[in-house]
């Protein structure tokens, strides 16, 4: 007896999907395989076709019920030695489990075209659904994983030429924050130590500062430095703008690794700069140090509430959520 006569309907093919779109069943494999020597008008056709013969929710479905694969979520996060993406794992997988689900964690090392790989990979292997803290500018390649029945959630920046839910930190509140704090303890030589210019966590940082100090008058453009990623070019930065014949009175770090990377080399040096960082990594409160942060616990919890709630529905409206951030003050910025 087929699965027809039982009453549930048969699988959808790859054949299937080729004879839907006109192409060849290799064709629709490399079209669905996400190869980037597939034409724009094939790959259109084959994912409508996929869509409309819902392509990957059947096959996942077949195989969840022949034991062969557990539910899951995949996580592509940016770098494994900032703890952030661990507490964001952390909150992720604390939301799902409780529904049965696994969470499965990636690494891009900040790179789009690993990025890109990572997704399909997770999309070739059941994943139920994505949710990513990108590293590309353009994410129109996910509609690829949404054609196929992936729900895709954008956490920490936000989705750019797609429509998908995303959940972010208001980071340019976070920006005005911290330059008012600084500018109300009489500071007017503010340095800014910044991630890769291209990260929209970064832009959006810099813009609320700049929203406060330029309207202030303070100087500060000429203290800016940027593609600080890890500790060891954060320690550069700091170096550098210390020796300056005259030096910042006040640093902001961009994230919790140039915090890190700051501090290891004030520790080093004569000056005593005031300091403030995004992120809160728990050593900071140890040490003392005023912090602009958000919950990254809500952070995760939200991302994956998001993808639970588009795989029970994928016709909702794309949502767009913003967490705000706080200020967190301690020893290192008090005058």
């Amino acid at each position: 007896m087929t699965s027809h006569e039982d009453g549930v309907a048969p699988r959808a093919t790859l054949a299937q999907v080729a004879a839907r779109a006109g192409v060849s069943l290799k064709t629709a494999s490399r079209a669905l395989g996400g190869e980037s020597y597939v034409s724009e008008k094939t790959l259109t056709s084959v994912l409508a076709a996929a869509a409309e013969l819902d392509y990957q929710r059947n096959t996942a479905a077949s195989l969840l019920a022949s034991g062969r694969l557990a539910d899951s979520i995949g996580l592509i996060t940016g770098d494994f030695t900032n703890p952030f993406y661990s507490a964001l794992a952390q909150a992720v997988e604390d939301e799902i489990r409780p529904r049965g689900m696994h969470l499965s964690v990636a690494n891009s090392r900040e790179s789009a075209e690993q990025e890109q790989r990572v997704a399909h990979d997770l999309a070739d292997r059941q994943t139920k659904a994505v949710i990513t803290v990108s590293a590309m500018t353009d994410h129109s390649d996910y509609a690829q994983l949404q054609a196929r029945g992936i729900p895709v959630v954008f956490v920490d920046r936000p989705a750019e030429g797609l429509a998908a839910d995303s959940v972010v930190f208001d980071n340019r509140d976070g920006g005005r924050l911290v330059a008012r704090h600084l500018i109300e303890r009489g500071h007017r030589r503010i340095a800014f130590i910044g991630d890769y210019a291209w990260l929209p966590t970064y832009r959006q940082r810099l813009a609320g500062m700049g929203d406060v100090l330029d309207a202030s008058g303070v100087q500060w453009r000429d203290l800016l430095r940027t593609d600080a990623h890890d500790v060891a070019s954060s320690r550069a930065c700091v170096r550098e703008l210390l020796e300056l014949a005259e030096p910042p009175t006040a640093i902001v770090a961009g994230n919790n690794r140039i915090l890190l990377g700051a501090m290891e080399e004030i520790a080093e040096s004569a000056a005593a700069p005031a300091v403030i960082g995004f992120d809160d990594p728990e050593w900071a409160r140890v040490l003392g140090i005023s912090v602009v942060a958000g919950d990254v616990e809500e952070l995760g919890r939200c991302a994956a509430r998001l993808a639970l709630a588009r795989l029970g529905d994928r016709t909702r409206e794309p949502e767009a959520v913003t967490v705000p951030m706080r200020l967190l003050e301690r020893r290192s910025t008090a005058r």
